[in-house]
């Protein structure tokens, strides 16, 4: 079985829906569909919830009928036989008949959960009866039926496959299954979600419960990049790139991929695909446990970073200290990203400041903390990069932009530079300009 994950502005329109069908028909084998709302609608979802904790109805009723008529003009576009076009409206109706009552709740988690992940429910059933009428059997299957994942840095894949068996034990065998991306059932067995993006983590949670053969990450850029090409010129997709490297460079920052979704097919060694929807034949990029050339790869850039530095001459020979600190950090599930010590100082990054002044407070016990907000990782990665001698062309970068921190050694595989955001894309550029661009022959293609 093959699994395919198709994102947002993959099923964002008519003939987006009609594109992915024809990707669909052309593959061969046992196929589990993993699909995203269509494009837009979890926005409008979220913007429900914030409506809902100031008790705005009229302005949720609204959303309500914009999400309604959105659904129903796709079903007519989409499917004209008279019986499956009113299978897919009840259901539709049904489903956002639900949502106007949870929206008469009081605000929560749970609710926020059971909000936000409608529209994966809508969209699903649509394109699963879009399918009957084109005449490919299929068979509808609701995620929360299986995607019981409790721990979401250590999904239990092998739980998620028995239940998964049992589904599907039920039906009657077809070569293609439809589910959500995004939603689970967690440890408190309640509906909640794998985060925003989280679809392609359902994809790859999915692709090692089932045992899967490949996983494919549909979206609409034709692979990873070997740099943003928002920012950089001339940039291209890269054909191969380990498990690690993909990981470091999900982490920080780049786009394409939920930092977690290569973690569940590492053990099972099932590789990843990520393919362009709109233009289905390019080759796009694929992800093994296989290394297929080392050095300079890529370089990615994560924002929103915030550093924090601690001063304190209690560090001179002080065991222990470090402890202390990352204690602080541990409390309020605060993950670091880089940290660089000295004898009287500490300074360290977070990509969350939702419990910053708590953080803060705790803090000032240890010493004098300065804090450095809008700043921005920028990752360079590719295998056994810190050996190759081409790399130290990265440090002339320092005669041009102030780096405020450097990660070196930490992986092999791994260099990161913080800098202010507002000198993010001049970094990008610079590196691109001294790594590719004075590359003789391209190392990767």
């Amino acid at each position: 079985m093959k699994v395919l994950k198709f994102g947002g502005t993959s099923v964002g329109s008519v003939e987006s829906i009609k594109n992915v069908k024809n990707i669909l028909a052309g593959r061969e084998g046992k196929k589990l569909l993993v699909l995203s709302a269509m494009s837009g609608v979890t926005n409008k979802l979220v913007e429900i919830t914030d409506l809902i904790k100031v008790k705005d109805h009229s302005a949720i009723a609204t959303i309500i009928s914009e999400l309604k008529n959105k659904h129903e003009e796709t079903i007519d576009a989409l499917i004209n036989d008279a019986t499956l076009n009113a299978d897919a409206r009840s259901f539709v109706n049904d489903v956002l008949t639900t949502l106007k009552s949870l929206t008469l709740n009081e605000y929560s988690e749970g609710v926020y959960a059971e909000v936000v992940t409608t529209g994966e429910t809508m969209l699903t059933y649509i394109f699963s009866t879009f399918l009957t009428q084109q005449g490919i059997q299929n068979n509808f299957l609701n995620a929360k039926d299986f995607m019981h994942v409790s721990n979401l840095e250590n999904p239990d894949t092998e739980f998620v496959g028995e239940l998964f068996q049992k589904s599907i034990s039920q039906l009657e065998p077809t070569e293609v299954y439809i589910t959500q991306g995004f939603v689970r059932i967690d440890s408190n067995n309640s509906i909640n979600t794998l985060k925003r993006g989280g679809s392609d983590y359902s994809a790859t949670i999915l692709a090692a419960a089932v045992k899967a053969d490949e996983v494919q990450i549909w979206t609409d850029i034709d692979g990873f990049h070997n740099n943003d090409p928002r920012y950089v010129e001339n940039t291209h997709a890269i054909a191969e790139l380990s498990f690690e490297e993909a990981s470091e460079l999900a982490y920080f920052g780049a786009k394409i991929l939920h930092p977690q979704t290569i973690s569940p097919v590492i053990k099972r060694q099932i590789p990843l695909f990520l393919k362009n929807t709109f233009t289905p034949d390019l080759p796009g990029t694929r992800i093994s446990d296989e290394i297929h050339s080392r050095g300079l790869k890529a370089i990615s850039a994560k924002d929103g970073i915030t550093a924090i530095k601690i001063k304190s001459n209690r560090m001179l020979m002080a065991h222990g200290f470090l402890k202390k600190i990352f204690e602080v950090f541990d409390k309020y599930e605060t993950a670091i990203d880089m940290i660089t010590t000295s004898e009287i100082a500490i300074s360290l990054t977070i990509d969350s400041d939702r419990n910053l002044d708590q953080i803060l407070e705790e803090l000032n016990d240890y010493g004098e903390i300065t804090v450095e907000k809008e700043h921005s990782i920028i990752c360079i990665v590719g295998e056994g990069l810190i050996e190759d001698k081409s790399t130290s062309r990265l440090f002339e970068l320092l005669n041009d932009i102030p780096v405020r921190m450097i990660s070196y050694g930490g992986s092999n595989n791994n260099i990161s530079l913080l800098v202010a955001s507002k000198h993010k894309i001049q970094t990008l550029q610079g590196l691109n300009q001294k790594l590719f661009e004075h590359q003789e022959t391209p190392q990767f293609v």
